[in-house]
């Protein structure tokens, strides 16, 4: 049924999803990655399509920037049209020296400095995890395929632009990987409503050295974490 956020009709929409932030990314994976793409959603321009990978029925919606919104879509996705299978593919800034521009993160869990999980109302603090089957899974394929990757926890943080300089450095010194924006209210959203989620970045920047990629390379970096998300989904 139709939400005020998504158009699509009852069996639009895949089991299985991927969730770029970007809509025009959306529109770019369905357009190379999917066989006999069907768009099934304009509304807001957040655009969404249908299509087959490998023989797979697979689906990819863009979700906008932050929690907020990730958890708007992913919410609507799994209550009203039984999405069960939930992938995060977006980029990353690196906190650690040896996570690299263009290196692959699999993000195992998910820090925040938002109050998204105060809604569940627990005594404490929830862990945000992903799904370990296809946590395992996406650690696989990426070993079977070579990539530079990563398996560890991430930080999904509620601002981009930080009043605090270097207050990352807190955060890398917990051991954390990467930052970014979304994963946090994806993993908390999935498990509320018994899905299954995952998030894969790729690093696009470094606060460590200052680099990030240009457009060209953008391009095919981000292509390997796709073709990864899909292979496992």
């Amino acid at each position: 049924m139709p939400t005020p956020h998504i158009e699509a009709k009852e069996g639009e929409i895949a089991e299985s999803i991927l969730l770029p932030g970007d809509p025009l990314r959306a529109k770019y994976i369905a357009d190379n990655f999917l066989e006999n793409p069907v768009q099934f959603n304009r509304v807001r321009n957040m655009l969404g399509y249908t299509g087959y990978y490998q023989g797979k029925r697979v689906s990819v919606m863009g979700t906008g920037m932050g929690m907020p919104s990730i958890g708007i879509y992913s919410y609507e996705l799994i209550k009203f049209y039984g999405v069960k299978k939930l992938i995060r593919v977006g980029s990353a800034g690196s906190i650690q020296p040896d996570v690299k521009i263009k290196d692959i993160v699999i993000a195992q869990a998910a820090s925040t400095n938002s109050n998204f999980s105060k809604q569940f109302k627990v005594r404490g603090v929830i862990s945000a995890i992903s799904d370990y089957k296809m946590l395992a899974s996406a650690a696989t394929r990426a070993e079977e395929l070579k990539l530079s990757y990563h398996v560890g926890s991430i930080m999904s943080s509620d601002t981009f632009y930080d009043f605090e300089k270097g207050s990352w450095k807190k955060w890398s010194k917990m051991g954390v990987t990467c930052l970014e924006m979304e994963a946090y209210a994806l993993f908390l959203t999935a498990t509320s409503l018994q899905a299954s989620a995952l998030t894969i970045c790729t690093i696009s920047d470094s606060l460590i050295t200052g680099e990030s990629m240009d457009h060209q390379d953008r391009e095919s970096a981000l292509g390997q974490m796709i073709g990864l998300a899909l292979d496992i989904i």
